[in-house]
């Protein structure tokens, strides 16, 4: 039986109107009002899930693949 690593991604989204003299100032403002925990997501935010899948590959195909080919 093969293995795969599966990757759950939540994406939480939230809209905050901020007044700015610029584009740059506005993230700039909040950012910071995020990183100093004055706006927080949660699971009201919630917007979408994705899941990515990944084959682990087996001991046999790593070597395979990693393989080089000395042959002249």
């Amino acid at each position: 039986m093969k293995k795969y690593k599966v990757t759950i991604t939540e994406t939480l989204e939230k809209v905050v109107e901020v007044e700015a003299e610029n584009y740059d100032e506005a993230v700039d403002i909040v950012g910071d009002e995020y990183r100093n925990g004055e706006i927080i997501l949660c699971s009201d935010d919630y917007t979408d899930t994705d899941f990515s899948v990944e084959e682990i590959p087996t001991e046999n195909e790593k070597y395979v693949k990693n393989r080089k080919d000395f042959s002249r």
